[in-house]
């Protein structure tokens, strides 16, 4: 795939589609990869408006069981808002090409090749139960997918046992794979084996097609990273690859338009309590325990206040009180209050900076000993966790929730049960993109703004001082409650997305944060 530097002027996605017919728009495994050649224009676009199906199949799958018909009705209705899910129904490049160019961005590390798998997946199997019988049976032969058909003779020999193990009738079709290949309906005994085989239903094929498809794209994504050096060389591309994983395509939360002088100073403690996200709560604590916050929890809460609507006179003044505590007045003057303006566009380039979502929380800057930033679900040891939850007077089974999220790597999944816990409320109707998008929604339902199935075990709200209390004595060895996890395939990128490099570039670090870096 060639790229040209010229911009287009028209719309990339309508411009590309006109060479492609409606026979190039079937689903495909992806087995082939593109050779045209594509604007660095068009190379953005498509990128930016295939990780935005993909953010929508994820939110859709953390709310509703995949594939049934709330999840197939929902998720349609949102497809269909979308710029270019009609163009990827109607001709085949857009969607081949943006496939391609997310293996780029999605390549380079075990946690991003698992999340884009997943999602591109999920969107797989939602398209392939849309089609007809027939055009199933057709995509199952143009890809190859080995299957046989039993012969109504062998199907009247085992149609008992078929009947029995199976939801099958005498008019169903079945076809014999060998039965590594369907695991998942082996798991749910909804097969017969014989001699190695499984006897699977036409409708279960998709069961087959989807592993198929999972293992393709698995081998795939390897090849890409193993040939992402030859990238190097080229400027042009590996910005936009290195920030697409981390790109926030949701709500602006820059706070300073519609809520801007919504929060003060002296409704933080208790706004921390009732509606902050663990990640901020944590901040929010330390902060006032020790009076100070090494520069990556300084940036990650500054911006979060200001998203929520703190004014900057007052950020000075709540900072300035905080941190004056531990290194004095004349020193935040000359060495923080500039950060602190900074971030709200008051000094040097005058950018107006945004909160950090979800994604760049999890993905980007790793806590070490000492720190209290990063996200509290994916930065934490799943023993520290569950004592820190058992303190704040959560229930042991959702406590167990919590911790067996995390294990299995759904970190968003877990702040959202966590959510739905403190608020007292049975299932979000939101997907959780932003630690902003969960101060709101919670606000919303403590202003009575949302109607919610209000849960009749609501947890107990402990408040800051009793439950920093309880963990600071059970955690007084610990220098953080934050344990970096020594993953051995985790080689996630700790570099920042473009604007926050020059946010990082152009701010001081303090003496003190200096020293325990050198140390």
């Amino acid at each position: 795939m060639e790229i040209a530097p010229k911009r287009l002027k028209k719309s990339s996605i309508k411009a590309i589609s006109s060479n492609y017919n409606e026979d190039d728009a079937k689903l495909t495994i992806y087995n082939v990869s593109p050779n045209d050649d594509i604007s660095l224009q068009e190379f953005e676009d498509f990128a930016i408006e295939r990780v935005k199906i993909l953010k929508i199949v994820e939110s859709l799958g953390l709310q509703y069981v995949k594939l049934n018909d709330d999840y197939n009705r929902e998720l349609r209705a949102k497809l269909k808002t979308t710029k270019i899910w009609k163009e990827i129904r109607k001709t085949g490049r857009f969607d081949h090409v943006s496939h391609f160019i997310l293996r780029l961005a999605y390549c380079r590390s075990e946690e991003l090749r698992r999340w884009f798998l997943q999602q591109e997946l999920d969107l797989f199997r939602y398209r392939f139960s849309n089609l007809t019988t027939e055009e199933k049976r057709e995509f199952a032969n143009d890809n190859k997918i080995g299957y046989e058909e039993i012969s109504e003779q062998e199907k009247d020999q085992l149609m008992p046992k078929l009947i029995k193990c199976g939801r099958g009738t005498v008019s169903s079709d079945y076809y014999k794979v060998c039965f590594t290949d369907v695991l998942d309906l082996v798991r749910s005994r909804k097969v017969y084996l014989q001699r190695g085989y499984a006897y699977v239903q036409f409708n279960d094929l998709i069961s087959l097609i989807s592993n198929h498809f999972r293992e393709q794209l698995s081998k795939g994504l390897a090849v890409t990273c193993r040939s992402l050096p030859h990238l190097e060389e080229d400027d042009r591309l590996l910005p936009l690859l290195n920030n697409l994983s981390r790109a926030y395509l949701g709500e602006d939360f820059s706070g300073q338009k519609n809520n801007a002088g919504a929060v003060t100073v002296d409704m933080l403690d208790s706004l921390s309590r009732k509606s902050f996200p663990p990640c901020m709560q944590q901040l929010h604590q330390s902060l006032r325990q020790h009076h100070h916050l090494r520069h990556g929890g300084r940036l990650q809460y500054g911006l979060f206040l200001k998203g929520i609507g703190l004014l900057l006179e007052d950020a000075l003044r709540f900072w300035g009180a905080e941190l004056s505590q531990s290194v004095g007045i004349d020193k935040f003057e000359k060495a923080y209050a500039y950060n602190v303006r900074y971030n709200y566009g008051k000094e040097g380039k005058r950018a107006n900076f945004t909160p950090y979502s979800c994604a760049k929380i999890i993905l980007s800057n790793h806590p070490a000993n000492g720190d209290y930033h990063g996200c509290v679900f994916r930065h934490t040891d799943p023993a520290l966790l569950r004592q820190k939850f058992q303190g704040q007077g959560m229930s042991a089974e959702n406590v167990a929730k919590l911790v067996n999220f995390v294990t299995e790597g759904h970190y968003q999944l877990a702040c959202m049960k966590h959510f739905e816990i403190t608020q007292g409320v049975k299932g979000c109707s939101f997907g959780l993109q932003h630690p902003n998008q969960y101060f709101e929604e919670s606000q919303k339902i403590l202003n009575g703004e949302v109607k919610t199935n209000v849960s009749s075990t609501p947890v107990r709200i402990v408040k800051l001082s009793h439950a920093q209390s309880g963990s600071s004595q059970r955690n007084q060895t610990l220098k953080s409650p934050l344990v970096t996890k020594n993953d051995n395939n985790d080689t996630l990128l700790d570099d920042d997305d473009g604007i926050d490099d020059d946010l990082l570039a152009d701010q001081l670090l303090d003496v003190e944060d200096m020293n325990q870096i050198s140390t």
